[in-house]
Formats: C-alpha cells, structure tokens, sequence
C-alpha cells in the first residue's frame, strides 16, 4: 500500500496528480484524522481535465443528471456530468462574453419552470444568463452590464433569493465604489434593476464575495460578508426585492473573525438558524494596496458560527479556532451539506494551507474537526458539493493556472468511542408479495418508487433492496426485500407518516398480496 500522506513542498503538482490517480485505481481513501477516535475519509473518485485554473465552480440536479460546472481566469466555462458515484466527464466549453473572465459566482436555479446559470464577469463587470438544457449544456440568453446605479463592478458573488411570488438575484464584488445590488428575474432570464444600496461605514458590503439568505417566520433575511470591511451584515427583503438593513458585527479579537470575511454559508438544524463565516485574513495577500483598511490586526483563524434571531439579527454564537491541529489559514470557500435535522457537514476549502478541513455543525451551533485533506493545491473559491442519496461529494479545483484538472471527491465519516453516531442503530425490514396479475412494469415502478424514498426522506440513513434468491423453497411467496435504516424510533415514525411514503403506499397497494414488516436494533456500521 502507498503512503497516503506525502509532505508536499514547493511545486510538486505532478505528484498530488500520481497520488490521487493511484488513489482512484487501488481503490483507497485517503484518511483524515482527528482527537477522539473521531475522523473522516475522502475518498479520491475522479479527475477531468478543464481549459483553465478553476476559480469558481457550483453544482446542479436536472431530470435526475447532475453536472458540474467551473469557471476560471481563462474566461471559459467548462460543463461535466457527474455520475452517481463520482465520475466525471466534459459534456461542453462555453466563453463569455469578453473572452476573458474570470467567471465567479456561479450560481444555479429553477425560474419559472427554467434552469438557468448565473454567472459574474469579474473581468468584464457584468453578470451573464445562461438557459441550461435537459444535457447540461448552455445558451446564453441575457447579458446585463454594470451601469452608475448598479454595483456590478468587479462582480464576485451572487445570490438568488426567492419570494412568494418573484425570484431575486443579488449581486456583489468588489467595484472601487462598493454596494449592494438587486435585480428581479423575469422567466425569460431577463434581469431588471429593483434597487442598490451603496456602502457606507455601518453596512458591511464593501467587498461581498459571500452571501446567503434564511426565511424565517415568514420573512426572508440575507447576509453579507464584507472582505474590505472586515464584518457581516444581515438584511430584509421584501415581496417587491427591496431590502433593508437588519444589523452588522464587526471584526474583533475576542469573539469572531472576519478580516477579510470571504465565504458564507448557512443552514437550519433543530429550529435554529445559523450562519457560517470564514475569513482569508488580509496578512495572506501579497498586494498590500489590494486592501482597503490596512489597520487590521492580525488575531489567528478561525470559522465563525452566527445565531440569527427571529427578527433577522445576527449574533455571535461559536468560532472554531486554528489550533494547530486544523488547517483554517486562508479560508476562501464553504460547503454545507445538512445531513439530517441534528447536524450537517461543513467543508472549509484554503488557499493558503491548500487543504480541506472537515467538520461537523451540530444542532447547538458547535462546530466541530473531523479532519483534514491536504489536497497540494491551493483552492480559490474553486469548491463545491453535492449529495446524491445518501453519498456526499465534493469537486475541488485549483487556482494554480498549471493545473488545469478539477476532482471530485466522496466523503466518508465515521466515528468510534461513546457517542451518538457509534450509537446502535433501528433496522426496518420490508418484505413484499406481490399479486400474480401484477405486470413486470407496475412492479418496476414500486421498486423505484421506494427506492426513491431515502432521497425524499431525510430520516432514512441507510437503504438496500433485492429481491429473493434463495432455494429453500420457505419463503413464502415473498419476493421482495427492502431495509431501511434510522437512527432512532423517532425518525422512522416520521418516516412511516411521511407525505411521500403515505402516497407510495397508496399508489402500489393495489397489486400487493401480502406484508411482513420486522424492526430490529443493530449495530451502526456508517
């Protein structure tokens, strides 16, 4: 077995490259440990090769498919799809408008029953509209250019926000003039100026290069990251696209750190709505003139985690710190996939450590390490993620202009000792006979239809199906076997009253003959 850990110094690409191909072909993980018996795996799956470095890059479901899509300084867009398990292979090659880039936050959602791409022409100050078809490829449809009412200029990040009855897109960057700008999306991929709000010294939207939005009771809140002046800033939206100011947290040394405050993510776990906040501090930039307040006081690393209140007010809440044993140094992306309603993984990509640090939020806001991946290559925003089933992946790319590859990773995690993953686990047990005049293709669609349960039901944790094989001749007529896994009673009540399994149920059990239905505590192998 090779080493899976090579101490990597100066330019060494070449054998980052080697490693990870001999990962994907022995089939090994390459291990991240932590403290406590606690640690994770990623799992190198695959690697494409793209036309330029990868600076930005966001992931997408359409009709089952998923494709990825990354932009970088070459002013390309590079489409791949992804499979279920990970791989990846080029579908197409769009340039933007100026031939020039780099693309930056790309972001992908349904308008009116259309996909469309958002993507921000830093270069060119303008944010582009592409239709996305049923194979993933691209067609431009609407070009909008930065204007003396917009903040367009430099555009890094954008955000689609939707209301009841309209959808929203934010943008922000880093023009010499900053602020926030708002834009309706019509369904045609038109965009259409609602209102911009210009930077001042209370707002943080001087250099947004993340943002995320929450709803809570009712009302829609976003919040911005302010890499010049070093804060977060939350605000409401309203039905027309109009917003706000809430309120604002500037940096400080003792309970949060936000110089340079880059990317910004979010999620709800039991009923609390948090936002995630990483920073690449300004010591990491050799361009001293790039930055604008260059007072700053340099107070380590670290993952700062908010509570937002009912009323869209951000408070400081929990910071993970760089100790030593994490790798947080340069923080320039977060990825949050929610794993159930108690606690999600959270991905912290670096530039300046070139790695990716894992953790766990739980539903009391507490970030915790699982482990890190020293990737050898340094990462620019250049990361995304994706969960199909119940597999967790994610695609990495790097701002190395040499590097022109991106990859794609699985995440595994497991944890030992006294805790609630280690915990056991409920095993249910399906088992189905089927009436004789049932057809091939009406027992097909009962297959899939519960198959596709654990991708609607998030208490489902393990799944397995098959159908009988055995030659004792004691089965009974059953043909059918399906296994269900929860962690808890709970989450199969919730499962066994769910929407969908209720409209499953009633949809297949014309042609059931008969149900034999076993629970059993075993021990959790995830």
């Amino acid at each position: 077995m090779k080493q899976l850990f090579l101490k990597i110094y100066g330019d060494t690409i070449l054998w980052v490259s080697l490693c990870i191909f001999l990962a994907i072909h022995s089939g090994f993980s390459q291990i991240i440990k932590r403290a406590h018996d606690t640690y994770a795996t990623l799992q190198p799956i695959d690697v494409a090769n793209i036309h330029g470095n990868t600076v930005t890059a966001t992931t997408y479901e359409k009709n089952g498919s998923h494709f990825v899509y990354a932009g970088g300084d070459s002013g390309l867009i590079d489409v791949l799809r992804m499979t279920p398990d990970g791989h990846l292979s080029a579908v197409e090659t769009i340039e933007l408008y100026n031939k020039n880039g780099p693309a930056r936050g790309l972001v992908v959602d349904n308008i009116g029953g259309t996909d469309y791409l958002f993507v921000g022409n830093k270069g060119g100050n303008a944010v582009e509209v592409f239709q996305i078809g049923n194979d993933g490829r691209l067609k431009n449809v609407f070009l909008l250019k930065d204007t003396d009412q917009t903040y367009l200029g430099t555009v890094i990040t954008l955000k689609v926000v939707h209301m009841e009855k309209k959808s929203f897109l934010f943008v922000g960057g880093l023009e010499s003039v900053p602020g926030l700008s708002c834009f309706e999306i019509r369904k045609n991929g038109k965009l259409v100026h609602v209102q911009s709000m210009k930077d001042n010294d209370t707002i943080h939207t001087d250099g947004i290069i993340g943002m995320y939005s929450h709803k809570i009771n009712g009302n829609t809140f976003l919040f911005t990251g302010g890499f010049q002046d070093n804060g977060v800033s939350s605000f409401r939206v309203f039905e027309n696209g109009h917003f706000e100011n809430v309120n604002n947290i500037a940096d400080n040394t003792t309970d949060r750190y936000l110089t340079g405050a880059y990317p910004v993510d979010g999620v709800v776990l039991g009923g609390n709505h948090y936002v995630v906040v990483g920073h690449r501090h300004h010591k990491y930039y050799k361009r001293v003139g790039f930055i604008k307040r260059k007072d700053f006081v340099y107070h380590g690393d670290g993952v700062s985690i908010f509570k937002v209140s009912p009323k869209g007010e951000l408070t400081p809440h929990f910071v993970l710190v760089d100790d030593g044993q994490t790798k947080l140094s340069g923080q320039t992306r977060i990825e949050l996939l929610k794993l159930d309603e108690e606690q999600a993984i959270v991905s912290v990509a670096t530039r300046d450590d070139k790695s990716i640090q894992i953790c766990r939020l739980n539903q009391d806001g507490e970030l915790s390490p699982l482990g890190i991946l020293d990737t050898g290559y340094p990462i620019y925003y250049g990361m995304a993620s994706q969960k199909i089933g119940r597999d967790l992946f994610l695609l990495a790319g790097s701002v190395q202009g040499d590097l022109k590859k991106i990859f794609s990773y699985k995440i595994n995690f497991r944890e030992n000792g006294n805790n609630e993953m280690s915990a056991r686990v409920l095993r249910h047990i399906l088992n189905l006979k089927y009436k004789e005049e049932a057809t091939k293709l009406q027992v097909d669609n009962a297959i899939e239809g519960f198959k596709d349960l654990q991708n609607k039901i998030p208490g489902i944790i393990g799944f397995e199906w098959g159908s009988n094989i055995s030659k004792e001749g004691h089965s009974k007529g059953f043909t059918h076997s399906f296994i269900l896994t929860f962690k808890n009673e709970k989450d199969r009540d919730i499962y066994l009253s769910h929407k969908d399994y209720l409209a499953l149920v009633e949809k297949v059990g014309p042609i059931i003959e008969d149900v034999l239905v076993m629970d059993y505590w075993g021990k959790n192998s995830f």
